[in-house]
């Protein structure tokens, strides 16, 4: 990220898309590992699990001169059985949580993505902390579960909030939007 003065500069468009290139992946593996690892110690060296062998990672990219620079978002989705599906380890680099609706733009790509492959219901155990967040985008509370030591809820995404999107590898962009 590059920093002009005592402030980062801010990508003023982001792609929010699946991952495709072999930089995305590795992207949304750093972050990941970033988040979960370093900043909120949830795992030791990395967070890989059987998920990500089937999983689709969908991440937001910041650009640079229109050009894809930086993965600054994650969230992978897996069809768990038949026509349900998850979400699973959306994380924000911190530079860029102030940047709005990076996360709230994930979680549309994950269920509108899922919804276009034919799902029936799409569930995430969400950390205690976002879960207003997820209210706000047509969730539903199912219950409260302890993963990995932190309190989550189990969710319920109302579908018909999030049309089908059929091309994910494409999605779409959005400009910058400080909150």
């Amino acid at each position: 990220m590059l920093e002009f003065g005592s402030k980062p500069f801010l990508s003023p468009q982001f792609a929010i898309k699946a991952a495709t290139a072999p930089w995305e992946f590795a992207g949304a593996t750093a972050l990941r590992i970033k988040v979960f690892c370093e900043e909120q110690q949830i795992f030791t060296g990395h967070d890989r699990d059987d998920i990500d062998r089937i999983a689709l990672p969908l991440v937001a990219i910041s650009t640079l001169a229109s050009e894809a620079d930086e993965v600054v978002g994650t969230v992978r989705i897996h069809e768990a059985s038949p026509r349900i599906w998850w979400g699973s380890r959306l994380a924000v680099a911190s530079t860029h949580r102030r940047v709005g609706r990076l996360g709230a733009e994930l979680i549309r790509l994950a269920v509108s993505s899922a919804n276009g492959y034919g799902c029936d219901r799409f569930f995430a155990h969400v950390q205690e902390q976002n879960v207003k967040l997820f209210e706000r985008l047509h969730w539903e509370s199912l219950e409260e579960v302890d993963i990995h030591g932190k309190p989550h809820m189990k969710m319920e995404a109302d579908l018909d909030a999030y049309p089908a999107f059929l091309a994910p590898a494409s999605g779409w962009t959005m400009p910058l939007k400080r909150r």
